[in-house]
């Protein structure tokens, strides 16, 4: 469960690193004006989609983060969103591909 003031806070966090306001905020992930201030005040939680806006928008905001306090903001620059590649394999330093492509055709 996210604790809200702990969440405004991380809001209002978010605001000062970017020197913006809660209506230019607003406008730039695209919810209204008074959705923001209903959260900023209190009175609403966030939604997931809301959360979601926030994260698409600035990509350094990290999503655990904003949520319940855990991680970096702005994202730390050594963690890679990039997948884990695994090399092709090798036999005898000739590689899986091309050993097959030199077989014999079987149907000549």
């Amino acid at each position: 469960m996210v604790n809200i003031e702990d969440f405004i806070k991380r809001l209002e966090i978010i605001l000062d690193y970017y020197s913006l306001n809660a209506s230019s905020f607003a406008d730039k992930i695209g919810v209204q004006r008074s959705s923001l201030s209903h959260l900023l005040s209190g009175r609403n939680k966030p939604s997931l989609d809301f959360i979601l806006k926030i994260i698409e928008v600035f990509p350094e905001v990290d999503l655990y983060w904003i949520l319940n306090g855990k991680g970096n903001f702005p994202k730390s620059e050594n963690k890679s969103d990039a997948t884990i590649v695994t090399p092709t394999p090798t036999i005898n330093n000739q590689t899986l591909e091309n050993k097959i492509e030199n077989q014999p055709d079987l149907f000549s």
